[in-house]
């Protein structure tokens, strides 16, 4: 029996002026006006004779209120240009075909000037009340492939290690804030830890000018297991926790000689899982020795390695002071840069790079890095929430449909009724609407 109400009795008309798509995003356009977000791109980014080079700070904004609208392409801008959104943005909002030109007028020497945009940000977001203070900082990097399709792309037309086309990123995240301190992409044949070091030594040298001044701790997988990133570490007087590689050899050795009594039991998901510790020099049998901390399990009985072994083992170096148990547990922990990395690629834009120049995309890089870091900030700084993923802040609060309409000079942006999360969303606006600029 065919409805009253049904669905083919009503017209659709795209005619409303005054509409806006996601009208949410006042919220986090709002915290990077405060924080003088476009004009540190218009400082700092200066693209010389290339096509793209004017209102850079308007361009760049379009691409990241794009991102955090949903969009992963150059071609989602323009929902940006939809109704009255503009409004609600407080900058210019440029077509695709115009970011297109902005985005390929980036060489890499000119994507490295946006590092300077990030590092200043990162200063002025944890003034503003999103940073650690005085408090002890972990920062988690590692790597991460981003596929690409077909043999158009620079730098993404080779394999990687996993035998995928694409690039290879490497990231530096705030453990337990899931802030990105620091981005760089990579070639896709590059290995894991390419680079690290002198990123690793920028990734602190930006943390420490953004006014952490606590003890900094490095968590990292094998992929960094090696003498340039401990150096760099030493060098920075950052302490570090680093998986090490379990190399046929000296390693074995070293773990076989630990005293069966010294093995603690922990809880883990494997039964008879246990921990023990020793002093092992980890990259020359005379060189600095560290503390070898070692995870034993039994494989599962009847895999192909209960055949071949009585344990497997986990082992990672530190030179940090404190209970065993306590710095395995917290080691651990590393795993949890696996969830901002995702957010990368599925919260923003970082699951497609649009470009076929690799200056271009690693601009796109660092603009959907800005994007993502804006929504971490906004949920802190304005909520009171950490931790909380972009596709459900974006849920909550950015994709509200709204109205603008202006009454003596003022403009108003009406939002739905009985909305589920208004007065979390009017919290936040108030809180964001408190932060000053300190330059």
């Amino acid at each position: 029996m065919s409805s009253s109400h049904s669905l083919d009795r009503i017209d659709v008309i795209f005619d409303d002026e005054r509409l806006v798509a996601n009208a949410g995003l006042i919220a986090p356009a709002t915290l990077a006006q405060h924080l003088g977000l476009r004009e540190l791109f218009e400082t700092n980014v200066d693209l010389g004779a290339a096509a793209g080079r004017a209102n850079v700070g308007h361009k760049a904004m379009t691409v990241i209120h794009s991102a955090l609208a949903g969009g992963d392409s150059i071609d989602d801008c323009d929902v940006l240009r939809a109704g009255s959104t503009q409004a609600v943005l407080g900058h210019a909002v440029l077509a695709p075909s115009t970011i297109g030109t902005f985005l390929r007028s980036f060489t890499w020497g000119h994507a490295r000037q946006l590092d300077k945009v990030a590092g200043e940000l990162l200063r002025r977001a944890w003034a503003a009340g999103a940073g650690p203070g005085d408090g002890s900082v972990t920062i988690d990097v590692d790597s991460s492939v981003c596929e690409t399709y077909g043999l158009a792309k620079q730098g993404g037309a080779k394999f990687t290690y996993n035998q995928v086309r694409g690039y290879h990123p490497l990231f530096a995240v705030m453990a337990g804030t899931g802030d990105v301190v620091h981005a760089r992409l990579r070639g896709g044949n590059a290995h894991a830890g390419r680079g690290a070091a002198g990123f690793l030594t920028e990734t602190f040298n930006r943390v420490r000018a953004a006014a952490a001044t606590g003890p900094l701790v490095l968590r990292a997988d094998s992929g960094f297991y090696n003498r340039y990133v401990v150096d760099a570490c030493t060098k920075a007087d950052v302490r570090f926790s680093i998986t090490a590689k379990l190399y046929k050899g000296r390693i074995y050795t070293a773990i076989a000689a630990i005293d069966d009594d010294a093995w603690v039991p922990i809880p883990y998901f494997q039964d008879g899982a246990a921990v023990a510790e020793c002093t092992y020099c980890p990259f020359d049998a005379k060189g600095r020795p560290f503390r070898l901390i070692v995870r034993r399990v039994r494989p599962t009985p009847g895999s192909q390695l209960a055949l071949f072994a009585e344990f497997s083992y986990h082992t990672f170096i530190t030179d940090r002071e404190g209970q065993m148990l306590d710095l395995e547990a917290e080691h651990r922990g590393h795993a949890e840069i696996e969830n901002t990395i995702r957010d990368l690629k599925y919260g923003v834009g970082l699951n497609h790079l649009p470009s076929g120049r690799f200056g271009a995309n690693a601009a796109w890089v660092a603009l959907n890095v800005a994007a993502h870091n804006l929504v971490r900030w906004t949920s802190r700084i304005g909520l009171g929430e950490t931790l909380v993923a972009t596709d459900t802040i974006r849920r909550h609060h950015l994709a509200m449909p709204g109205r603008i309409t202006r009454s003596a000079r003022t403009l108003t942006v009406h939002l739905p009724q009985r909305w589920p999360w208004a007065d979390a969303f009017n919290t936040c606006l108030a809180n964001l609407h408190a932060v000053v600029l300190i330059t």
